[in-house]
């Protein structure tokens, strides 16, 4: 089954350009001048999130501080499931913005997150969750916990989301397989038990947040050396910082690695058997 994957965003958790910076990759990212367009459009990263769209269905992994914008950029009218990574604000902070595809579902929209950051939703959001004295106009969504078992899938509408635990410095994040893609932001490390649910992959999502060491994002050598040692097909960076300027970094990188921008669209196979058969360009 043919799937579309859309990045609506790419960027860090400070988003690019970054409040009060001059670099060179952040200037790139603005207009300088009304009607001068940005020297580097590539180089606006929102804060990261992606779009999977299959069989008249759109699902959602994570939902930041520019899910609005995200959204209307999209054109996203519709909307059937969110999954979330983790509860870190640059990922969840925009889940009141389902408030109104919320109301346009026949049921309540199912989310899907592990259970710390049901538990932080749960607590920001208090209002939607609450049983009693409820805004009426809250979102209409039920937070489903993942069952924890590395692996462990849920079943939506034709398609496998698996969950494929990653190490976020002192914790343990969600990242996810969906028939021959796998979508893994936000790590400094992938546990051994986790390489296994990786194999055969046509697309590889990375974090890769800058060069320079972090304690709990990978770097982009070991994002391409995670590339080399998983083997997909094809692999794409994101949740990616300043300090990679889009062109230079793309050119330097082997053929089959890319860095991600918002707006990126990738086609791929979402069946959950024979998830890799079908073969697309680079």
């Amino acid at each position: 089954m043919q799937a579309t994957l859309t990045f609506l965003g790419s960027g860090t958790s400070m988003g690019i350009p970054t409040l009060g910076c001059t670099c060179d990759v952040c200037l790139s990212a603005v207009s300088t001048a009304p009607g001068i367009p940005p020297s580097e459009p590539r180089n606006r990263r929102t804060r990261p999130s992606v779009l999977i769209s299959y069989n008249n269905r759109n699902v959602v992994i994570d939902t930041g501080p520019d899910f609005h914008a995200q959204a209307i950029r999209a054109g996203i009218r519709r909307l059937d499931a969110v999954f979330y990574t983790h509860g870190h604000a640059d990922h969840v902070l925009g889940m009141d913005d389902l408030r109104p595809l919320s109301f346009h579902n026949p049921d309540t929209l199912p989310l899907y997150a592990d259970e710390p950051t049901a538990l932080t939703i749960e607590r920001i959001f208090d209002y939607t969750f609450r049983k009693h004295e409820r805004y009426s106009t809250s979102a209409r969504v039920t937070l489903h916990r993942l069952d924890p078992t590395p692996g462990a899938t849920v079943q939506l509408f034709g398609a496998s989301f698996q969950r494929i635990p990653v190490t976020h410095g002192r914790q343990t994040i969600t990242g996810y397989r969906f028939g021959s893609a796998a979508y893994l932001t936000d790590l400094s490390s992938i546990p051994a038990d986790s390489l296994p649910l990786l194999a055969g992959l046509d697309i590889l999502i990375l974090d890769a947040l800058r060069r320079q060491p972090h304690p709990t994002h990978s770097t982009l050598d070991n994002s391409i050396a995670l590339v080399e040692r998983i083997k997909p097909r094809r692999a794409f960076f994101t949740h990616m910082s300043h300090d990679l300027d889009h062109a230079a970094t793309d050119a330097a990188l082997p053929p089959h690695i890319r860095l991600a921008y918002d707006g990126l669209q990738l086609h791929f196979n979402i069946s959950p058997e024979n998830a890799a058969a079908e073969q697309y360009p680079l």
